[in-house]
């Protein structure tokens, strides 16, 4: 890809996401929003595959679906309340809308349907912002519209994302399909304590992206896209085999790792709002994120030969890791013993 255009692309998708978390007028926050999306697509299009083309056609169609819907939403809302506010949204068919649009440029369940497909169409790079940047604006929006919002609605499809999140992803032979799941299951987490703690959604999504990030990283600098292949990488870069193990792990929720704090933290917060059902739900649910999560781990790890995969060994790199990958994989694995800060913000 020409360098300028990356550069032109990469500074848009900052200024969108920027402009979006900002505002506090709708149409600002849709401006952002489709900024946000008309850069992107070049980076997801830029291999020129066929799949690669598949995969940009398929997120601007759903990404101008979802705009849509958002700008009906705030519009029908102005024309009954006369406020162009976020944080004012009042009417109940626009809060209907909203959800909805938000609901898929996220992939929440059952508006996932786009996002595993465009992850698998897109590299390792591309497919690390689609995941984390990409959803902090439609975040920022639930965050700020959250006490408007319906909450049965919003438990229902926390729960269904967390159930379809870890059904889908038991099946998956792909490194990106798997990460695509596990990014919807987690979706389900930020948007069950939404009603309830919006801050608490904020901080399961920066843990999230941390960790997400020191995944997406390690199986770039590794080249792996297939399960098949995790089994080779081990004589690459053995220290990262054993990082690479613990930062899936984080990812599944296991303690003493980072990221069992956003999730012991929300199961206090439903348990205290006496919503133990619905806990004890989503509690089980991450049980079948945490089986292709291991799945994973061992295919890294423990799958050492004699084995009788068809794939050559890599050989050992002396290649410097990214930086970026070692700051990632070090907070992914040991901020838990932070929570107690992390308690005193939120």
């Amino acid at each position: 890809m020409n360098p300028q255009a990356k550069l032109i692309s990469t500074t848009s998708l900052l200024l969108g996401t920027s402009i979006t978390i900002s505002s506090n007028h709708w149409m600002t926050a849709w401006i952002g929003l489709e900024i946000n999306t008309l850069a992107i697509l070049p980076l997801i299009s830029k291999t020129h595959h066929p799949r690669a083309i598949e995969a940009s056609t398929k997120y601007f169609l759903t990404q101008a679906t979802a705009s849509t819907l958002l700008l009906f939403a705030s519009m029908i809302n102005a024309w009954f309340s006369g406020q162009w506010d976020i944080t004012q949204l009042t009417h109940p068919m626009s809060c209907m809308l909203s959800t909805v649009a938000i609901s898929i440029k996220l992939g929440l369940v059952p508006f996932h349907f786009w996002f595993p497909e465009v992850l698998q169409g897109s590299t390792m790079t591309t497919c690390l912002l689609l995941a984390t940047i990409m959803k902090f604006p439609p975040i920022t929006l639930f965050y700020l519209t959250s006490p408007s919002l319906n909450s049965t609605l919003l438990t229902s499809m926390a729960i269904a994302s967390a159930a379809l999140g870890g059904w889908m992803g038991l099946n998956q032979t792909q490194t990106r399909k798997v990460l695509a799941f596990s990014s919807i299951a987690h979706l389900g987490w930020m948007t069950i304590i939404l009603n309830y703690d919006p801050n608490l959604t904020l901080i399961t999504f920066y843990l999230y992206t941390m960790t997400t990030s020191a995944i997406f990283l390690i199986l770039n600098t590794t080249n792996t896209l297939k399960l098949s292949t995790v089994m080779t990488t081990w004589t690459k870069i053995p220290p990262l085999t054993t990082i690479f193990m613990l930062t899936l792990l984080s990812l599944a929720g296991l303690p003493p790792l980072t990221g069992f704090l956003p999730k012991w933290l929300i199961i206090q917060e439903l348990t205290k709002q006496e919503l133990t059902a619905t806990a004890t739900a989503i509690s089980l649910l991450s049980l079948l994120g945490l089986f292709f999560y291991l799945r994973l781990a061992y295919c890294a790890t423990v799958t050492l030969p004699p084995n009788f995969t068809n794939y050559m060994k890599q050989w050992q790199t002396n290649k410097p890791t990214n930086p970026l990958t070692t700051i990632f994989t070090s907070l992914s694995i040991m901020l838990l013993p932070l929570s107690p800060m992390v308690l005193t913000i939120s």
